[in-house]
């Protein structure tokens, strides 16, 4: 027994110590060097206000439905700039793409250098008209009140789109000359795929045979309290999930309420439901320990502990993390219901009973591989699966390139206090169809978000903070700058 007791005691001690060490030891000081030449700027404030203000008042919506698509709004968006950015529109080239997206080009002396990408896109979400009395300020008014700008588009994305031509055209008013071209694309459906303004933006770039050095679109942001408590961490998207949509779909002979079958069609589809809700995809840490790679030197003692020691603790660090719905995301792909139709009346028995479930795909599995598993998992043959939109996960672009550097150098040289890390997009963004014209494709806002603010992103009371935008603005005009002096 004393040897029984002397061994547990030994091995107690011995995990003390390889534990300790590694928390100690593994997580270095990784941050990049912030750039020396960032200077504050001379800036109209506002006028830069205004100017965004005017541009939230123009409702350029995408709906799924595309017969509500209003064309009207996108042209008088593009008529907005090139009223509000005369010496972009006199510098760069404009080139309309299908329509309604836009790509500018500034050219640069030096052909042989490959160019940069800038990207945001100029649509924006419905507004739900059940909510609309719910805004604090309406949300196409482009109310500025108290520091405060209100309005649908504001975080996500006309706020990327409006800095980006600010910074341009500060530039352009300083007669800068580009030796690395630059190109900006502004996309007009991202928030329903993207698949008729990115996607066939990128089909025009590759057409002619252009290659980026980089590219840049948003996704990240700068949290605060999210990932650490005393330092705020700006993440810079090197990857993103894939999704889809996958429908299923009952069939039944239908009838009269009065005389049901055993199961309906919604019974069966509602079976199907819980049992996919029920059975979620496993766990996984591997995309989420570069971010926590990348700051581990500044976490508490008791985070370096567990991701330090994963070998021991992983069981307990997903079971911690899977407790927390926004941290949950970036460990497995992520299953939603999201919608359910059946019979029009109460006293109709459906003869198709339809739902959609959406998941966003973490690397490792793909479109095909989910709808095989949920197929499996329902195991019934009354319920057809089919996939209704789907992109697979991104490749995950290098933190060691020039452009990584330039981005995360150029947050660190507005303020050292950011810290800087990689992270997996957990949703969608226009970014994904450009992999194919650079190995090099990172997405980041420079605005700083919490917990509080995300709710806002897509919902009620979209808003930014003055401060945040002209911080927008100034970020985009040193990494512009930086990317195109070489």
């Amino acid at each position: 027994m004393k040897k029984v007791l002397l061994f547990i005691a030994v091995t107690v001690v011995v995990l003390l110590a390889i534990t300790t060490f590694r928390a100690s030891t593994v997580f270095q000081d990784r941050q990049v060097e912030p750039l020396p030449e960032i200077t504050e700027i001379s800036l109209d404030q506002a006028s830069a206000v205004d100017r965004f203000s005017k541009a939230l008042t123009i409702p350029t919506i995408s709906y799924d439905d595309r017969s509500q698509f209003d064309a009207g709004a996108f042209r008088d968006f593009h008529d907005f700039l090139q009223s509000a950015y005369p010496l972009v529109h006199e510098h760069a080239r404009r080139t309309i793409v299908n329509d309604y997206s836009l790509v500018f080009h500034l050219p640069g002396s030096d052909t042989s250098l490959e160019p940069v990408l800038f990207m945001s896109h100029m649509d924006v979400v419905p507004i739900e008209e059940i909510s609309r009395d719910q805004w604090t300020h309406p949300p196409f008014a482009g109310t500025v009140d108290d520091g405060i700008i209100w309005g649908r588009g504001s975080v996500d994305d006309k706020i990327g789109v409006i800095a980006l031509m600010e910074a341009l055209e500060l530039h352009l008013a300083k007669n800068v000359q580009p030796k690395r071209s630059i190109y900006f694309a502004f996309g007009h459906d991202e928030e329903v795929g993207g698949k008729e303004g990115a996607a066939q933006i990128a089909n025009y770039f590759a057409d002619k045979g252009i290659r980026f050095d980089f590219v840049l679109d948003e996704g990240g942001a700068v949290t605060e309290g999210m990932l650490l408590e005393d330092h705020p961490v700006a993440i810079i998207g090197v990857s993103e999930k894939g999704y889809v949509n996958l429908v299923l779909t009952v069939d039944s002979p239908g009838g009269h309420s009065s005389q049901p079958p055993e199961q309906s069609a919604v019974g069966i589809l509602s079976r199907a439901i819980v049992m996919v809700e029920d059975n979620p995809f496993p766990a996984r840490l591997d995309y989420l320990y570069p971010t926590f790679e990348a700051i581990g030197s500044y976490a508490p003692y008791g985070a370096r502990l567990a991701m330090g020691n994963l070998w021991l603790f992983s069981n307990l660090v997903k079971k911690r993390m899977l407790a927390n719905q926004a941290q949950a995301a970036g460990l497995r792909t992520t299953t939603a219901a999201t919608m359910f139709s059946g019979s029009p009346k109460a006293n109709i028995l459906p003869t198709r009973a339809t739902a959609v479930v959406n998941f966003r795909i973490l690397p490792g599995e793909t479109v095909e591989s989910v709808k095989q598993r949920v197929t499996e998992l329902i195991d019934d043959e009354r319920v057809m699966v089919s996939e209704e939109f789907g992109n697979n996960p991104s490749t995950v672009s290098p933190t060691d390139s020039r452009g990584y550097g330039l981005i995360a150098g150029t947050i660190r040289g507005m303020d050292e206090n950011i810290l800087v890390a990689p992270y997996m997009v957990r949703g969608g963004t226009d970014a994904k169809y450009f992999y194919p014209l650079s190995s090099n494709v990172y997405r980041f806002l420079m605005i700083q978000v919490d917990s509080e603010a995300m709710k806002y992103v897509h919902g009620i009371d979209e808003h930014v903070a003055t401060e945040e935008y002209l911080r927008a603005i100034r970020f985009y005009y040193h990494l512009v700058r930086q990317s195109m002096a070489s």
